[in-house]
């Protein structure tokens, strides 16, 4: 079978199963219902779900259809994060997937209830897959992590506090490994925790995860400089007061810490058993290059 057609199958897989479980609230409320869906529904890379499901492709594809509620577990906690930062308070950005961010299309007050009910609803799906207990019990610990404090949440109160305020390097980098990368690595750790990996994988997975998570941010910030809004699908020319790599590095900078990374994460690609490299080689390849 095609290696594209393989992952364009596992995607589309994904993507039934997102549209036939969207998050519901039957009450008299005029929109929220409709308000919880739009962001779902209005597309997307699918990234992190991806992401676990081709670590599980490679070991335990038997258990593909137990883990699609993990997969869409991620997809919601992705989605309340981007919710959250567009609102007026953080990014105050008008698009999102090509389509008005919710506090634009509706009010402040429905974005942020939306981001909260995709939060608390994400860790609900992965209680209820038909998973072993303990192997769930794992998962949470690795999401509530990566997607807590530990970092999504940290790596955004900083982004925000020092707005107009110049970091170093070594900060930047901080800033966007819990922002962006963590969660990132958390999905490919959550799919060899399902697949009972040794923990050297397990790390490994994450680690690479943490790389590749960099070169997206590194990658977004191109974009951003580089891209229409029409072209990237959300606001873009948005970060003159951000802690973005292209405003401390300058472009061609950026342009070369991305090819690095690159270079580093394909490099790390070629170690993994050969099951599990040519599973991620098929989601992978299209997206590491991206910038150039």
């Amino acid at each position: 079978m095609d290696k594209n057609n393989t992952m364009e199958k596992l995607l589309s897989l994904f993507e039934d199963y997102l549209l036939n479980n969207l998050p519901n609230s039957k009450t008299f409320h005029p929109y929220f219902e409709d308000a919880l869906a739009d962001m779902l529904k209005a597309g997307g890379k699918r990234f992190r779900p991806m992401l676990m499901l081709s670590v599980i492709k490679s070991n335990k594809n038997l258990l593909i259809q137990n883990c699609l509620p993990v997969a869409l577990g991620l997809e919601f906690l992705h989605t309340y994060s981007l919710i959250h930062d567009d609102l007026p308070a953080m990014d105050d950005a008008d698009l999102r997937r090509g389509f008005q961010t919710l506090h634009k299309k509706y009010d402040e007050v429905t974005a942020i209830l939306v981001g909260d009910a995709l939060n608390t609803e994400a860790f609900n799906l992965i209680a209820n897959a038909s998973l072993s207990n303990d192997i769930k019990i794992e998962l949470i610990k690795c999401l509530t992590s990566n997607g807590g404090i530990d970092g999504m949440i940290i790596g955004q109160a900083i982004d925000c506090y020092f707005e107009n305020q110049k970091l170093e390097l070594n900060q930047l980098e901080f800033l966007h490994i819990h922002k962006t990368a963590k969660l990132i690595a958390a999905s490919l750790k959550m799919g060899a925790i399902i697949c009972e990996y040794d923990l050297q994988t397990q790390e490994k997975l994450f680690n690479f995860g943490i790389n590749l998570g960099l070169l997206f941010q590194i990658q977004d910030d191109i974009i951003d400089e580089t891209c229409t809004s029409v072209q990237a699908g959300k606001t873009t020319h948005n970060d003159s007061s951000k802690n973005s790599f292209v405003n401390l590095l300058g472009l061609d900078g950026s342009i070369k810490s991305a090819d690095d990374l690159a270079l580093k994460c394909l490099e790390t690609l070629n170690t993994f058993d050969s099951n599990l490299k040519e599973s991620l080689e098929q989601l992978l390849l299209e997206y590491i290059n991206r910038h150039k």
